[in-house]
Formats: C-alpha cells, sequence, structure tokens
C-alpha cells in the first residue's frame, strides 16, 4: 500500500524536467491524490499545476523548497499550503533567486578557469531561465562528456573542495519560516537524513526549527531508507512535529523515488494534512492559492 501524499516535488520552475502541468499528469496517472509543487525558491510553477490539477482528480497544494543556511550548512525548508500572492514570501524568494544568479556566475567563472568555458550559457539551456541551480550545470556537464553522469558531476566539481564548488549564503532559519508563516503556510524540514548531521546536531537544529515557528518535518522521503523514517518519526514525536512525506521527484530518468510509490508514515505519526479537512473522495479543491 502506497501514501497517497507527495508533498516535495519539482517542475521546470526551479530543476525538474517536467512542466508544472505533465508533473500534475503524470502524479494524477501514478495514483497521487494530493500533490504539492514546491519548487526551489519560487512559486511561478503553481499557477498552471492548478489549471492542470483542475481538470483531474487531484488535491494542488502550493509551496516551495526555501533555501536556509544553519549553522555554515545548506538546509531546506518545504512550504506547504502558501498563499503565493503574499507580498512578504516572493520578497523573499526573489532575494535567494538573486543569490542563486550570483552563485551560478560564479560557478561558471570557476568551472572556466578548470578548463570548462560557457558552462553558464550550458546550464541554462536545460533551465527555462527563470532559475539556474546546480543541477543544471550537472546536466550540461554530463551531456558534453566531463562526467559519466549528473552524480559524477557532482562529486568531481560541485561539492566543497571541487573546482566548482560555490558555497550558497542563503536565507537564516527564521526568515526563511517567517515568510512560510506569513504567506499562511507551514514549514517543513526537508528530507533531514540526508544532510548527514550527527543526532545531537540535527536535534539543535529540530528545536531551534521548532523555537521560530517550524511544525513538520519529511519523515518519509524518496531518499530515506526505511529505518531512516522511522527515526526521523521518533525525532518528530520528540518534537511534536507533524509528519510530512514527499518524493523530492524530479525527473522521470533519475528520481529519488518513482511517483505514487512512497510508503505510508510510520504508525503513531500526526500527519501534516491531519487539519487539512481534504476528503479525498471529493471532486478537486485547489487549497492556497
Amino acid at each position: 500500500m502506497f501514501c497517497e501524499y507527495d508533498l516535495h516535488n519539482h517542475s521546470t520552475a526551479s530543476d525538474g524536467t517536467l512542466t508544472p502541468s505533465s508533473l500534475v499528469q503524470m502524479a494524477a496517472d501514478a495514483g497521487v491524490r494530493v500533490l504539492a509543487l514546491t519548487d526551489h525558491d519560487s512559486t511561478e510553477g503553481v499557477p498552471e499545476a492548478v489549471e492542470a490539477a483542475a481538470r483531474l482528480d487531484i488535491h494542488l497544494i502550493a509551496g516551495a523548497e526555501i533555501s536556509v543556511t544553519w549553522q555554515r550548512q545548506t538546509v531546506h525548508i518545504v512550504a506547504l499550503n502558501l498563499d503565493i500572492d503574499c507580498g512578504v514570501l516572493q520578497e523573499g524568494l526573489k532575494s535567494l533567486r538573486q543569490r542563486r544568479d550570483r552563485r551560478a556566475e560564479e560557478i561558471s567563472r570557476r568551472l572556466e578557469k578548470s578548463g570548462i568555458p560557457d558552462a553558464l550559457e550550458g546550464a541554462r539551456s536545460f533551465s527555462d531561465g527563470r532559475l539556474i541551480s546546480r543541477t543544471h550545470f550537472a546536466r550540461y556537464l554530463a551531456k558534453i562528456g566531463a562526467a559519466s553522469d549528473e552524480r559524477a558531476v557532482f562529486k568531481h566539481f560541485l561539492v566543497n573542495g571541487k573546482p566548482g564548488h560555490v558555497a550558497g549564503q542563503w536565507a537564516s532559519l527564521g526568515e526563511a519560516v517567517g515568510w512560510i508563516r506569513e504567506a499562511g503556510g507551514q514549514a517543513v524540514v526537508a528530507h533531514p537524513a540526508r544532510y548527514r548531521m550527527t543526532r545531537t546536531k540535527l536535534r539543535r537544529l529540530l528545536a531551534d526549527f521548532v523555537e521560530v515557528g517550524g511544525v513538520g518535518l519529511e519523515v518519509v522521503s524518496g531518499s530515506h531508507s526505511k529505518d531512516e523514517a522511522f527515526t526521523m518519526a521518533r525525532h518528530a514525536e520528540d518534537f511534536g512535529l507533524l509528519a510530512s512525506a514527499g518524493s523530492d521527484f524530479h525527473t522521470p530518468e533519475n528520481p529519488w523515488i518513482a511517483l505514487g510509490r512512497l510508503p505510508l508514515l510510520p504508525d503513531g505519526c500526526a500527519p501534516v494534512w491531519q487539519d487539512w479537512g481534504l476528503a479525498l473522495e471529493s471532486p478537486i479543491r485547489a487549497m492556497s492559492v
């Protein structure tokens, strides 16, 4: 049995390879009933996704995945049920996209020094032009044969200590959660096991997150093992956090996990959707747009 909720997904509005409408169609075909579009530092794909969802038996949640710097480490906060017309939210996301633009230019300069010219233009060829991420650079470098695949590109070019690594300077935890709350949304720590933090450090992050108004933890993730999901369920219970589930889907060619194939939340979790009032047998309801 699989979870009917998938609350962490990406489209061409950030670094996914499917348009928002194609993503919604794929999710509906896979049996997902509640889908969140959570592009990096952007809600630009939400209107198109809402329009597509209105034609299908699927509930669309307006969201974003917000980049945060916490104790000199990048973490991601998934925002759910956003009012995308909130000015405070949009100004915050705009500032992060501007930082992304500056980082992309610096990545390109460093790659050129390492013998790879025109990397920024190459990365743009894999983007719709609104946002350039490291994933776009990885796709371009894999295409030109600089490494065998995107994972190898990250390993050899884009991580700490490698030629194209540029540390991001993002929003603070308090800023990001504040923007989400201003927009009427819920803040969720994304894929916590991926950060490879010690147990002590992760619990410091969660304590700080709760202190600034965060409410959820991504317990089930496309990048979590079964054991990691159970560990995160215990952390969620300890900190009074609601449990979320998201595949972190980017592309059919290389998904963390296929849409519609997320396992159920572990027993005892309080779902982040528990107060949303959704009746899955009812007609489509596009939320918080």
